[in-house]
């Protein structure tokens, strides 16, 4: 049986805007669940959850040290928060949304969970 999980009971999330860029960063609560970010939070599924809001690219960074990925997301923003008409078109928003992201529990089972030992 498949375990679904909202991203957000694995991993917190911070966020900024610059722009019409939204710099979102995850990090594993624990850091055995680093394998599961590291292999579920992409660009690709990103895309696939909310192409409907992204317009632009996606750059992730892998930051296995601190547990975490860091997202560079352009053209999110509907123009910026001093162009956009959207109420509340801010960076923090998508730290949110990438939160609700749905993980697989189960996909990880031919992979081990994150070794910090290596």
């Amino acid at each position: 049986m498949t375990q679904i999980v909202e991203l957000r009971t694995l991993a917190h999330a911070r966020a900024g805007d610059k722009g019409n860029r939204s710099n979102v960063s995850v990090f594993a609560y624990d850091p055995k669940d680093f394998g599961l970010l590291e292999a579920q939070v992409t660009e690709s599924r990103l895309k696939h959850h909310f192409g409907h809001l992204l317009q632009g690219t996606i750059q992730r960074f892998v930051l296995p040290k601190l547990h975490g990925i860091n997202l560079v997301i352009d053209d999110a923003l509907g123009g910026g928060v001093n162009e956009s008409l959207n109420l509340d078109s801010h960076g923090k928003s998508w730290s949110f949304l990438v939160l609700t992201l749905p993980i697989d529990l189960d996909a990880n089972s031919n992979n081990e969970r994150y070794d910090p030992a290596g």
